[in-house]
């Protein structure tokens, strides 16, 4: 149980952290700790799971480019805006609806339907991010959430019946639209970070589901 508790944590730290990467502009204290030893360790200790090497690696070079670049919190932070707050023709826009909602605008259902999620597993949005509830962070900070309820169930059935809801939900609300997202984020960001840093994260949500489905490679 012990190593169920622990995995669990890992995995809920990977999605929080992409959670907070793809919320707000990094600062220039946030690409210092990326740059330290932690995060090398880090980034190493997923390179190692074959499914995530390349895009971990992708991941890197990018850090490593970004280490070199003038100017490279304003730059960044200029990538962030033009591709997440920008329009879906000039960007990669961070919301479910902008990709498999019917009217091609945002707010339409699938943030309703991540808004009945969160009220179903009581799990609030955090209130000083003000964004419709299907933007990306949400949506990861809810998976992270879900994960470590199953680490307080009481029993082993419990727990898996939350398991088997996190692999509905990386089915159902994140694998049906970050592949476009990611393909997106690919065609926009002319430097590199966060396409790489969407690869990642479409990398990992597939080998969770891989993972939960018991098929993991």
């Amino acid at each position: 149980m012990k190593e169920f508790i622990a995995f669990n944590e890992q995995r809920a730290e990977i999605y929080w952290w992409m959670s907070s990467l793809f919320a707000r502009e990094l600062t220039e204290q946030d690409i210092e700790q990326y740059q330290n030893g932690e995060m090398v360790t880090f980034l190493s200790g997923l390179a190692m799971t074959a499914a995530l090497k390349a895009p971990v690696e992708h991941f890197r070079d990018a850090l490593k480019r970004l280490d070199v670049r003038d100017d490279a919190q304003l730059e960044l932070a200029a990538d962030f805006c033009g591709l997440f707050l920008s329009t879906p023709k000039s960007g990669a826009l961070p919301y479910a609806s902008m990709y498999v909602g019917k009217s091609g605008l945002m707010n339409d259902k699938p943030a309703q339907d991540m808004q009945a999620l969160m009220e179903t597993y009581n799990i609030a949005q955090r209130k000083e991010f003000n964004e419709p509830a299907d933007h990306l962070a949400v949506e990861l900070d809810f998976m992270g959430n879900l994960i470590i309820m199953a680490n307080q169930c009481a029993s082993v059935d419990d727990a898996e019946t939350l398991m088997q809801a996190q692999l509905a939900f990386i089915n159902a609300m994140l694998l049906n639209w970050l592949p476009q997202f990611t393909a997106k984020a690919n065609e926009h960001d002319k430097f590199g970070f966060y396409a790489a840093a969407a690869e990642v994260l479409l990398a990992f949500c597939q080998l969770d589901a891989a993972f939960l489905a018991g098929d993991e490679q």
